[in-house]
């Protein structure tokens, strides 16, 4: 199954949580959205969703109504106030955490009927290296690893990206670097990482952007509101006004949205 030409499907994961993946995927939603293009975020971490939070919305219906056959996956989209329509996930549910590959690429299927309508679809994966990860990864246009400063999260953006290049899904995938000081420390973190990937794995990883570390997005958080809307001013939103430039200038690949699952 093909997604069409016209939407572009955008993988946000990270080898760890907390790394700020949720709020990266609100803030570039919001900001496409913001720039005309029609967008819709797929809430992935259906174990532990919380996108819902970010973008202060009331959710009664989510993806496990879906799976349980109880509504449709029109049925639950939410359109937020910034425009972008939200596909809500579910918390605490341990079946949805540990979805396999194959539940994961039904999943997926059924926003087939959605992407003639849409320019963006954006999947907030669920930390980690599982089948279901991997799964949702594969099916996308673009893959990117979002990548800290600090050891933990250095190492795992790395197994993330070893993984990836074993499934044959190293390409089209970028360093998204959270909480740098500067562009030039980003740009010295992607250095480093891109160093040990073209050593130790033997291909490079792009660059697509970088947030700098700025009060006003644990702010944004506590106000259920992107950054980009809240406090379009800040440094922090004017990096994800950039991304999105970054992400718009992209062309799309072919992609089969089936073809490992």
């Amino acid at each position: 199954m093909q997604l069409g030409s016209r939407v572009r499907v955008i993988g946000i994961a990270s080898g760890k949580g907390g790394v700020g993946k949720t709020t990266i995927a609100v803030n570039l939603a919001t900001a496409l959205a913001e720039s005309g293009k029609t967008v819709m975020l797929l809430d992935g971490d259906l174990g532990l969703a919380n996108a819902q939070l970010a973008f202060g919305c009331q959710v009664k219906y989510n993806f496990s109504h879906v799976l349980a056959g109880v509504k449709t996956l029109e049925e639950i989209i939410i359109t937020t106030s910034s425009g972008v329509q939200l596909v809500p996930g579910a918390s605490g549910l341990q079946e949805l955490a540990s979805l396999t590959s194959l539940q994961a690429g039904i999943m997926l299927q059924g926003f087939e009927s959605l992407a003639a309508k849409l320019d963006y679809l954006i999947i907030d994966i669920a930390a980690g290296i599982s089948d279901s990860v991997i799964t949702f990864l594969q099916a996308c246009d673009y893959r990117f690893i979002i990548c800290k400063d600090d050891p933990s999260s250095y190492a795992d953006a790395y197994a993330t990206v070893k993984v990836l290049n074993k499934n044959a899904a190293s390409d089209n995938l970028y360093l998204l670097t959270n909480e740098v000081s500067d562009e030039a420390h980003a740009l010295r973190l992607h250095s480093s990482f891109n160093n040990v990937t073209n050593r130790f794995l033997e291909f490079s990883i792009g660059m697509i952007g970088h947030v700098v570390k700025d009060e006003s997005v644990p702010l944004a958080w506590k106000k259920a509101q992107p950054v980009v809307q809240l406090y379009p001013s800040s440094a922090a939103a004017s990096n994800f006004r950039q991304l999105a430039k970054n992400v718009d200038a992209l062309i799309k690949p072919t992609v089969n949205l089936t073809a490992h699952t």
